[in-house]
């Protein structure tokens, strides 16, 4: 059974277009590095996801803890999504330093490719009431939610996480999948931002999402995101709406401007992160981007600036929990508290180059790199703080609903 079988065929439509050219697609380190492979559509087992429970109830763990006993642990991440040694792709110093430092062994698995995929793992074992075999998985926000709602995340323990409690940062304190970060610890932050290549726009700044839409300069080489949350919710923000809460008028006129700039040929394409390439080489002048990509892209190319819109900009979070039924709950709080150190924090910035979610992180990050400590799309400053939103959380129905609107603005 295909995982897009026993979908919606609007969020059938919108997770294949994820998965084989979105933020799931992304390669999470030096994506320049990689651009020009095909990143080809993955191979998908699971069933689908079911449907949200929010009657189940999220109370305390009363899963045996086996920490004590069994001085282990097993980290399910992304690809990429670690710092490791430059001259030994096998060593990952922090992660070697907390094993050394608390005396846990970790088994460290890259084996999230996307979360409808690695969710399609789990989920049997997790309806059945059994362990995962993981003792901490890092999902992004939104899957994160789905698991607590049904009930499919330990509650954790903020005594085990002094660092947590006092170097997160306030604006991730809080989260609509998961208020008062009850069950999540976030990994990193992801932004939406406006990029521009200056050489292509002959020096000319691009600053809002309105440009992308109606300026003549731009015609035909302005692009969005293929990511309705991004496209939808940053020209919501540009229109003076609140991507927080918003209507299904204010959605409709949303999706209407953006359709009139389709119309008028104003954009060149919808995009997942191959926007890079053509952004690199200029045949796209201007663009919705990841902030992750734009960080990467600057290595190589000078030409590439970003801009955090007058009105706003979109920011997400990949997120650590412990799933039901794992083993090592306490274990797992260690290393979580670990990478909220601020030096430890800061390794693992400078390596992977997302938002860094961890309070004085910056000031060791200078200490490694001042230009990375520098950048507000990986330590933002207040503006960018100020500046940022997340997009409402839908139920299934207005998911549907609303991504069956968007697939028909572009064309999927």
């Amino acid at each position: 059974m295909d995982v897009f079988d026993s979908l919606p065929e609007p969020i059938a439509k919108a997770w294949e277009r994820s998965l084989t050219g979105g933020k799931a697609a992304l390669s999470r380190r030096r994506l320049l590095a990689a651009t020009g492979a095909a990143a080809g559509g993955a191979a998908l087992a699971a069933c689908g996801i079911p449907a949200s429970d929010d009657g189940k109830k999220k109370g305390e763990s009363k899963d045996p803890d086996y920490s004590k006993k069994e001085k282990e642990l097993i980290f399910s991440n992304w690809t990429l999504y670690i710092d490791v040694d430059d001259k030994d792709e096998n060593k990952r110093p922090t992660l070697d330093r907390f094993q050394k430092e608390s005396g846990i062994k970790v088994k460290y698995n890259e084996d999230v490719n996307d979360n409808v995929e690695f969710f399609g793992k789990i989920r049997p074992q997790l309806e059945a009431g059994q362990s995962t075999g993981r003792d901490i998985i890092c999902f992004s926000d939104f899957m994160a939610g789905r698991l607590i709602r049904h009930g499919w995340a330990q509650r954790l323990d903020p005594k085990n996480m002094p660092n947590v409690v006092t170097n997160m940062e306030p604006r991730f304190r809080n989260a609509a999948h998961d208020p008062g970060r009850q069950y999540t610890v976030p990994w990193a932050g992801l932004a939406t931002v406006v990029a521009y290549n200056k050489k292509a726009t002959k020096g000319r700044k691009v600053t809002s999402v309105e440009q992308l839409l109606t300026d003549e300069s731009l015609k035909g080489k302005a692009a969005m995101l293929t990511e309705m949350q991004d496209t939808v919710g940053m020209t919501l923000l540009d229109m003076g709406k609140d991507c927080t809460k918003f209507t299904e008028d204010e959605f409709d006129a949303a999706v209407a401007r953006i359709q009139k700039a389709v119309d008028n040929k104003q954009l060149r394409r919808f995009t997942g992160n191959d926007y890079v390439e053509e952004l690199d080489k200029g045949d796209i002048a201007a663009c919705l981007a990841w902030a992750g990509d734009v960080v990467q892209m600057q290595f190589e190319n000078p030409d590439i600036e970003f801009v955090i819109p007058q009105k706003g900009y979109l920011y997400a979070t990949d997120d650590l929990l412990v799933p039901a039924k794992a083993r090592h709950k306490a274990n797992a709080e260690a290393l979580m508290d670990f990478y909220y150190d601020p030096k430890n924090a800061a390794e693992l910035a400078a390596w992977v180059n997302y938002i860094c979610p961890v309070a004085g992180a910056k000031e060791e990050l200078a200490k490694i790199d001042k230009e990375l400590a520098a950048d507000p799309l990986i330590i933002p400053d207040e503006k960018m703080i100020k500046a940022g939103r997340v997009f409402m959380e839908l139920d299934d129905d207005a998911e549907t609903t609303y991504e069956d609107k968007f697939s028909k603005v572009i064309g999927a």
